[in-house]
């Protein structure tokens, strides 16, 4: 250690550090910091609205992924019945039963992740994509139930977290961008702000 950086020297030196705040250092990595976090949001931002509009298309078109080729929702294929029908644990299980497959359900599902999708990709409504989103994780998640360690017919679950699971991830990282803003970076964020609908109605942000 020099011996100016030594708080206990014998010839009791002045230091600057303790006579005035080393504000200077601080401002000059407060930029690059800043920068940072933002293109990390905003990629975080993409990656994600990436995967709610590929769920779109997918069920949509059925590429062959999720969905086969031949079942997409344009050939008749139904996006919430297969996964609501498998629904085998958790208190609303027989209500998502009795959704699955439903016209209404279809079309609201499709939507969400149509709109969710799009919201995220361009950087608006970020904030109308968080509260629908979160809506649509957590009935996954309920859908889901992550807290059973058997199904109803009693063979087991294979549930890795009791609580914790990609839903709620997803959910928090919704929230996270719309809470600091994501879409002015690589986004139109800072246009769509400036509507006058949406500076009247901050909630469209």
């Amino acid at each position: 250690m020099a011996v100016h950086d030594h708080p206990h020297h014998r010839f009791g030196l002045r230091f600057p550090s303790a006579t005035r705040p080393r504000t200077a250092p601080r401002a000059v990595d407060a930029a690059p910091a800043t920068a940072t976090g933002a293109y990390a949001f905003a990629a975080l931002r993409l990656l994600t609205g990436f995967v709610f509009l590929w769920a779109f298309l997918d069920k949509t078109f059925g590429f062959g992924y999720a969905t086969p080729s031949g079942k997409g929702w344009i050939d008749g294929g139904s996006p919430t019945k297969g996964f609501l029908s498998g629904v085998a644990a958790g208190p609303m299980e027989s209500t998502f039963h009795s959704w699955a497959g439903d016209t209404w359900a279809d079309w609201l599902f499709m939507l969400g992740l149509l709109g969710i999708g799009t919201a995220l990709t361009a950087g608006i409504a970020l904030r109308l994509a968080a509260v629908a989103g979160t809506a649509m994780m957590a009935l996954m998640w309920v859908a889901e139930w992550p807290p059973a360690r058997h199904l109803s017919d009693g063979s087991a679950s294979m549930s890795t977290n009791p609580f914790a699971d990609y839903h709620l991830v997803y959910a928090v990282a919704l929230i996270a961008l719309a809470a600091v803003g994501a879409g002015a970076t690589w986004g139109l964020g800072e246009r769509w702000a400036r509507l006058p609908l949406v500076e009247h109605h901050p909630w469209l942000r």
